[in-house]
């Protein structure tokens, strides 16, 4: 224990000087003790409290970057655990100490790598009079209660790590820019150097050969200030094969850019190799022959660009309606392929931005009812290509496990689906098995849907977002006007325009309990209304139903014979092919016995 705990002050130390995740994720790997992960996080969290605003943002950046993938759950867990029990001694030598470390709590809630359950966990296990007590309390009440809680955590200490990478690329693009006008190869590697991203090189690797590749004049220009910064070990091995492979895994796009980009890049392989600064060993194969397109590459070259204008668009009106018609009028054939791509394109370009347009993203899968093996085959592409975008989102992983929980929470693609989405990665340990592993513990978890609801922030295309509370309200109201006396059609009109139809499950739940309460038939009809159109599906009604289930006992109290009440209901429904039997199967005894 001793030595790791030598070993992960290096690995810290370095961290805050270099800034470098990636590296930083393998010397953790490397430490080659993960009983003892725990400690790294406790030293890290720690060591930043005593720091500045840039190294707390970057240690909450890290945690995020190797949750799962580095450091399990558990170990992450204990570690938070072991501050908040330490939170005394931390305040001897840190006075605001308590603040700060709810606020890394709170962060790590908001990043998903830390329950919220964690925070009841730990009140019950603290003494009344330490100031882990203090931390918990801040933690809810200080931050997560706060309205607009998530800016406000994820903006307190400058959040500079989410504007790096894009300064970074800019700053990349600037001086390769420079470099084609003014030729001055030491000025361009002072330049690389002073930008201080040597794990990010393979950017300036990719960008360089596809300035080569586009610009044949300066072709030889930019060839030569890869060689130089190669021979004087500005760029080593490592990016620039990972930067070759890059461009090798995407030859299929440039080739819609660049006519001849396969011969030409195996051109500068050639040469580049000949010259002794590539291992051409250590590519990947760039085949002869570019892959079998069902559609012709013109065609789906003029669909991307246009799919990219309809979704930047849609990321500035939240016109879902307007998406929808410009998507009908440029796949008007309704091809299953193209269907894919928007989907791919969607996703993608919603990871690369904000939480605002994660949720907008998801929104809008759940309005567009694309059909759900093209979107099964849009995250296919997606997974298939998560290597390459990792390169750019570190937290990838997480990102489109979200979005594919999501996608399975709206309705949007069946829960078989994840397993034909996962079957090309199983027994592997590339990300594609990853993503399907993180899939499915959020699928896993108590109150899954509604924490999967939220994991965006609850924005998306209304504003501000509705909360749970809000949305249980509104149902409460509808079925209420209904129920003294309104239309059955104006009620199902309000049910379908809350656009929530991962939420139905609450409208099947009051809608029973009012039944068993007061005998009110016509909400029966309402849902029988409901599933004869199609509106509420098996899925949520089941759900409904199992949520009434669980509260018979409270519900028992009001009314006596509750339970044989729903008992009726549960038989009449499965009789109604409202049900999945299966999930009633087992049913409390005394129901059957009453019914």
């Amino acid at each position: 224990m001793e030595e790791y705990r030598k070993k992960a002050i290096v690995v810290i130390e370095e961290y805050f000087a270099n800034d470098d995740v990636i590296s930083t994720a393998n010397e953790i790997r490397m430490l080659g003790m993960p009983n003892y992960d725990y400690y790294f996080v406790k030293k890290l969290i720690s060591m930043a409290m005593d720091r500045h605003d840039k190294e707390k943002e970057m240690a909450a950046v890290l945690l995020s970057s190797v949750y799962a993938d580095v450091i399990s759950p558990p170990q992450l867990y204990k570690g938070f655990s072991k501050l908040v029990e330490c939170a005394n001694d931390l305040v001897v030598d840190i006075p605001n100490a308590v603040d700060i470390l709810a606020l890394f709590i709170a962060r790590a809630i908001l990043d998903d790598i830390l329950p919220p359950i964690f925070l009841k966990k730990q009140r019950e296990i603290l003494p009344n009079d330490c100031k882990g007590v203090d931390v918990i309390t801040r933690t809810e009440k200080g931050y997560l209660s706060v309205p607009y809680h998530s800016e406000i955590i994820e903006n307190k200490w400058g959040a500079s790590k989410n504007k790096s990478v894009d300064d970074v690329k800019q700053n990349i693009s600037n001086l390769l820019t420079e470099y084609v006008v003014s030729g001055d190869k030491k000025e361009a590697c002072t330049r690389i150097k002073e930008l201080n991203v040597a794990f990010f090189h393979h950017e300036i690797m990719k960008r360089a050969l596809i300035i080569a590749m586009e610009r044949k004049k300066v072709k030889g220009r930019m060839l030569e200030l890869l060689r130089m910064a190669a021979e004087e070990g500005l760029i080593n091995s490592s990016q620039i094969t990972k930067g070759f492979n890059r461009m090798i895994d995407n030859i299929d796009d440039l080739s819609l850019d660049i006519p001849n980009a396969r011969q030409i890049l195996q051109s500068i392989i050639s040469k580049c190799g000949s010259e002794g600064w590539v291992s051409v060993s250590s590519l990947k194969s760039l085949s002869a022959e570019p892959k079998v397109k069902l559609l012709e590459d013109s065609v789906t070259k003029s669909f991307k660009t246009k799919a990219e204008a309809i979704i930047q668009e849609y990321f500035l009106s939240r016109d879902t309606i307007e998406v929808y018609r410009c998507l009908e009028s440029e796949n008007c054939t309704s091809s299953h392929e193209l269907n894919a791509i928007f989907v791919k394109r969607l996703i993608n370009i919603a990871m690369d931005r904000k939480n605002k347009e994660k949720e907008m993203a998801s929104v809008l899968l759940s309005s567009l009812c694309l059909p759900a093996e093209d979107v099964a085959n849009g995250f296919i592409m997606l997974i298939e290509s998560a290597d390459d975008i990792a390169l750019d989102n570190p937290i990838i992983i997480e990102d489109l496990g979200k979005f594919l929980a999501r996608a399975i929470v709206d309705e949007v693609i069946a829960p078989s689906h994840l397993e034909d989405i996962g079957n090309p990665f199983m027994g592997t340990k590339s990300k594609g098995h990853k993503i399907i592993q993180m899939t499915k513990s959020l699928l896993k978890a108590r109150l899954s849907g509604e924490r999967i609801l939220r994991c965006w922030g609850g924005e998306g295309s209304r504003g501000n977002g509705w909360t749970v509370d809000d949305v249980k309200d509104k149902i409460a109201k509808l079925l209420e006007e209904y129920e003294c006396g309104g239309g059955i059609k104006e009620a199902y009109r309000c049910i379908k325009e809350l656009g929530m139809p991962f939420f139905h499950h609450e409208v099947v739940k009051k809608a029973l309990v009012k039944n068993v309460e007061k005998r009110n038939d016509r909400l029966w009809k309402l849902l029988e209304e409901c599933f004869n159109s199609g509106l509420i599906t098996v899925n949520q009604m089941t759900k409904g139903f199992a949520r009434v289930q669980e509260s018979l006992d409270d519900l028992a109290l009001d009314v006596p014979d509750a339970k044989q009440q729903f008992s009726c209901c549960i038989h009449k429904a499965i009789h109604l092919g409202w049900l999945d039997p299966s999930a009633f199967s087992n049913n409390p005894k005394d129901l059957l016995e009453n019914n």
